[in-house]
């Protein structure tokens, strides 16, 4: 693999345009896509429809007209957010995030650390055709009420004018950014200490992305691809992280090994 470096922040974003330009991504996206794409347009369109206007006229008692509009915008679309997530445990989105997260990674070159954790068909035509039966618990990232929880409790931020939404928006990631790299932990064997200690000395990082993949949930509509994408990101991140980790388990190769730098200038 030689790959230039993302930034964390950027990884998502490079998860859209990768998923766009791998065709073989496809099919994960179409077996979710008609019962998530009604399931957004009607969880949003009820909350528009019924809460958008009487939390935009509370708001401007606080904002003023003008931004009373926008930050009821981003209060309507976190709830939205909010809803949809939960729902979407329902449809099992979980297990397409694992597959999408695999399949990416060996298309970058990580087969071994998903052969870790299930059986690959080697003589299959693309990555997706590869993967074969979880021989472990696959799970991309696990159900937290406590997250859930928080994200209801930091709405109110947006009533703060101006400095409300981005405080929200940090205080989210802050929380939903290590949990994208759980499947990752989970392939490298980690134990909780172990996991704890590797996310806190990422935590800016690890903010910053998951700062970025919840402004992208926010999109009506278009949260479940962006789901996907994000995952895609996620598995990108680590492929970058698995060439570092590879450079330094070999010290011999380090000299042709690719300049690799993990932390943003």
């Amino acid at each position: 693999m030689n790959n230039p470096p993302l930034l964390p922040q950027s990884q998502p974003g490079s998860g859209i345009i990768y998923f766009i330009g791998h065709p073989f991504l496809y099919p994960l996206l179409r077996a979710r896509l008609l019962p998530s794409l009604l399931l957004s347009i009607l969880v949003f369109t009820t909350l528009f429809l019924w809460t958008y206007l009487p939390q935009v006229a509370f708001l401007a008692i606080f904002h003023g007209r003008h931004l009373a509009w926008i930050n009821g915008a981003f209060l309507v679309l976190g709830e939205g957010a909010a809803v949809t997530a939960l729902l979407f445990e329902a449809f099992f989105v979980d297990e397409t995030l694992v597959d999408v997260f695999d399949a990416t990674l060996i298309n970058e070159g990580c087969r071994d650390l998903v052969a870790t954790s299930r059986v690959l068909n080697l003589e299959a035509s693309d990555p997706v055709k590869e993967l074969g039966k979880p021989t472990t618990a696959a799970i991309y990232s696990p159900f937290s009420l406590r997250q859930i929880i928080e994200f209801i409790v930091f709405l109110p931020l947006n009533f703060i004018p101006v400095a409300g939404t981005p405080m929200f928006l940090i205080m989210t990631g802050y929380r939903a950014g290590p949990l994208q790299h759980w499947r990752y932990f989970k392939l490298l064997g980690f134990t909780k200490k172990e996991r704890n200690t590797y996310v806190a000395n990422r935590k800016l990082r690890y903010t910053w992305f998951g700062v970025v993949a919840l402004i992208l949930q926010l999109v009506p509509v278009l949260s479940m691809l962006f789901l996907l994408t994000t995952a895609t990101g996620s598995a990108l991140w680590v492929a970058r992280l698995e060439e570092k980790r590879q450079s330094l388990s070999n010290p011999d190769d380090v000299e042709s090994a690719p300049r690799y730098e993990d932390n943003p200038p």
